[in-house]
């Protein structure tokens, strides 16, 4: 063999041992591999989930639901993982995480979900679903001497101790914008880190410094137990504030439309299941505290379970306005409470501007639940002898004695713009009709409260003829709300002796009351 062919061997050789190495390598790493998994494949079984979903949350009580092994497994039926993520209420991280798609839902209160928002200045996600409201679980409190009621918040010097970012801080707002305080400080907040924070400072206030506490559950019951402080203001007296909702990433929703209304009707399945065990909601608010290394009483457990009102079924149609009217049962709608907190974020200077433009209705998505309600989906249906879920009605206030309105115990004047009547008279003029409409659509949010209308009247002049006057023009405009669906039983018109010469002086003034706690 010449030179020649010698090189052509030896590339040959080259060529067919590079081919063989190839195919050892190939059998090694991927044909004897794949060979296994086949194997494997063949002698296992389906995975139980065929998708993962991917969820930002923190330890409220009012997401337990999600945290519950009824609802993991109502998700398991369908193939579903859950992943959660717990973000330490870390409101603007919870929206970025939303924007990257590192997850795929959400839950926050609206308020913190408009703020977020804004500070962003984008929405990735929409609103699907309202899961909670709080009914009493955030409270303002303050030492009895120091702070009788809101009032006396109304000077420079007072302070407002809350955890920013919260729902007591939205509390807390939500006085800020509706009482008449125009002395308080436009930054009256003294930061706190967490509601046992916020009680350790109340415990050592000053019995005459005033400050005002804002704080939540388990910590509102455990200052009560002081005599010396007194409740000023709860989120059970008021609604639609302190609203706690699911919200999708919304390429996410696009995407997977079908699955996430899988996910929708399992939560509401789970939530139906776990009203009705024993024990109630108590039992899983008890349970996913000691799941959480943060146990509580019993009694602890029944008294937070009970300042929570879990949405079902039947009030999520209503929040949606799929179900309207009086089969609505005054629950309100989702783009009113959108409407109200984001005035409220505005005017308390909590946020610049709204975000949603005037536009709510772009920041919620209620076709789901319009699907729901399409094929009569009711949890309750599903078990035999189970009932299907009830819209809770809110409780009416009972009319009052003589003796009870006497002994009314006043929680603060309401801003409103001054009634004007026409000269000399009672007859109330169209642009003060306006401004009792509006206030009568703030009542509709404060229905726990009765509503004093104190006529005044001013001091110069024949005192008799001024008392008459300030009466008869305090029952004229209590008869007006009356007439526009506020409850009788909730309105008394009273009048104040004559006092100054200006225009407050020829007015009426509005204060909210409640029975003595």
């Amino acid at each position: 063999m010449n030179d020649e062919g010698r090189g052509k061997f030896v590339v040959v050789a080259i060529i067919w041992l590079m081919i063989c190495a190839g195919g050892v390598v190939g059998w090694k790493y991927f044909f004897a591999p794949r060979q296994k998994e086949v194997v494997i494949e063949q002698s296992g079984s389906d995975p139980r989930f065929q998708t993962q979903v991917s969820m930002a949350i923190d330890s409220f009580s009012g997401y337990a639901v999600f945290r519950s092994p009824e609802f993991k497994e109502e998700l398991a039926k369908l193939g579903i993982g859950l992943n959660l993520r717990d973000d330490k209420a870390n409101y603007p991280e919870r929206l970025k995480a939303l924007q990257k798609g590192e997850v795929d839902l959400a839950v926050f209160t609206i308020d913190a979900l408009i703020a977020a928002s804004s500070q962003s200045g984008e929405s990735p996600a929409t609103i699907v679903m309202v899961i909670d409201e709080t009914t009493g679980a955030d409270a303002m409190v303050a030492k009895k001497s120091a702070v009788p009621n809101l009032d006396a918040l109304n000077r420079a010097d007072a302070r407002i101790v809350a955890t920013r970012g919260s729902p007591s801080e939205t509390l807390a707002r939500v006085v800020m914008a509706h009482f008449n305080l125009p002395l308080l400080d436009k930054n009256p907040w003294v930061d706190a880190n967490g509601s046992e924070d916020v009680y350790r400072r109340l415990m050592a206030a000053d019995a005459k410094t005033p400050q005002a506490f804002a704080l939540w559950e388990p910590f509102v019951s455990k200052a009560l137990e002081d005599p010396s402080v007194a409740v000023l203001i709860d989120s059970s007296k008021f609604r639609g504030y302190i609203v706690d909702v699911l919200v999708v990433r919304r390429e996410y929703l696009v995407k997977e439309e079908a699955r996430v209304k899988q996910f929708v009707e399992a939560y509401l399945r789970a939530a139906h299941a776990l009203r009705e065990q024993p024990g109630g909601m108590a039992a899983l608010v008890a349970a996913d505290a000691k799941q959480q290394g943060e146990p509580l009483t019993e009694a602890q457990a029944k008294n937070l379970a009970a300042r929570i009102w879990w949405k079902n079924t039947q009030e999520n149609y209503a929040h949606l306005g799929i179900v309207s009217g009086s089969d609505a049962q005054g629950v309100q709608h989702l783009e009113e409470m959108l409407r109200n907190i984001t005035g409220v974020l505005v005017k308390t200077g909590a946020i610049p501007r709204d975000p949603t433009a005037g536009q709510p209705n772009k920041w919620y998505y209620d076709k789901l639940l319009k699907k729901l309600q399409e094929e009569n989906y009711h949890p309750g249906l599903m078990i035999a002898g189970d009932t299907p879920d009830k819209i809770q009605a809110p409780a009416a206030l009972s009319p009052l004695t003589e003796q009870e309105w006497g002994r009314l115990q006043e929680v603060g004047k309401l801003e409103v713009e001054s009634i004007v009547f026409a000269r000399g008279t009672s007859q109330l003029t169209d642009q003060s009709r306006q401004v009792l409409d509006q206030l009568c659509k703030t009542l509709e949010t404060w229905p726990q409260y009765y509503l004093l209308v104190r006529g005044h009247s001013r001091k110069d002049g024949d005192p008799e003829a001024n008392r008459l006057l300030s009466e008869a023009r305090a029952k004229t405009t209590a008869e007006y709300i009356q007439s526009k669906g506020i409850g009788d039983e909730r309105v008394r018109a009273v009048r104040s002796e004559p006092a100054g010469a200006g225009g407050e002086s020829q007015t009426v003034s509005f204060v909210l009351g409640q029975k003595p706690y």
